[in-house]
């Protein structure tokens, strides 16, 4: 049987939610407060999430991007918010699906099964599910090298890419230039490093809302580069 996990701070959604989906032969177990959804989702084995986005102690953002870090499991985030910038928010930070409030709790069992479908597929099959790394509304596909950041695909040209990748997978590092240099463009440091340098100004164009204070590649003086966690 499959579990789902609910997080819900509305006790009568919550409950009418569960009534269908247990009708439909689903496991289910609610938490109405942020936090203790969290400490849930992470401590529990679930097949699928049903996340409200806004939720006393930590909302739904938060939750979805710090279940993404750890797992793959599919998330479906619900809100009365209907404008596209917290769609858009909420998928780039990795949840599968966006229920607006209100609707049909047959709708939100469909969807449930479409989800719970296509992820068994996936995994059944055999077929690799991509190597994401997803951090604070930035997210990387490694498998298909792509980027998003809040939602909106950025281009990268490979060693761009090569570099945010190398670095948001070895989080809180730090790294000299020569080190990025040898790793990154397969050579001994006896090249221009400064290309490390332009590089990761390109970078920061591309994934920070303020390069001056970078959120995700900090600059450490005197030493180099360390992606923040």
């Amino acid at each position: 049987m499959k579990k789902i996990l609910l997080i819900e701070d509305e006790v009568s959604i919550a409950e009418l939610e569960k009534d269908y989906l247990e009708l439909s032969g689903f496991a289910v177990e609610m938490e109405h407060d942020g936090e203790a959804g969290l400490a849930r989702a992470l401590a529990g084995d679930y097949d699928l999430f049903v996340l409200d986005l806004m939720l006393p102690g930590m909302d739904g953002f938060e939750i979805c991007r710090r279940i993404r870090e750890v797992r793959n499991t599919p998330i479906i985030m619900v809100s009365a918010k209907k404008e596209d910038i917290d769609k858009i928010r909420g998928l780039g930070l990795g949840a599968d699906d966006y229920i607006t409030k209100p609707f049909s709790p047959s709708e939100m069992v469909a969807r449930v099964k479409a989800h719970l479908a296509r992820y068994e597929r996936l995994v059944s099959s055999g077929m690799p599910v991509n190597d994401i790394i997803e951090i604070r509304g930035l997210k990387i596909d490694k498998t298909a090298r792509r980027v998003w950041v809040n939602g909106e695909e950025k281009n990268f040209t490979t060693k761009e890419f090569d570099l945010l990748a190398f670095l948001a997978q070895n989080p809180n590092h730090v790294y000299t230039k020569e080190e990025l240099f040898s790793k990154i463009w397969d050579m001994e440091s006896i090249g221009d490093i400064a290309t490390v340098t332009v590089h990761i100004k390109k970078i920061r164009e591309k994934i920070e809302f303020n390069t001056a204070k970078p959120q995700y590649i900090e600059t450490i003086w005197g030493v180099g580069y360390r992606f923040k966690v």
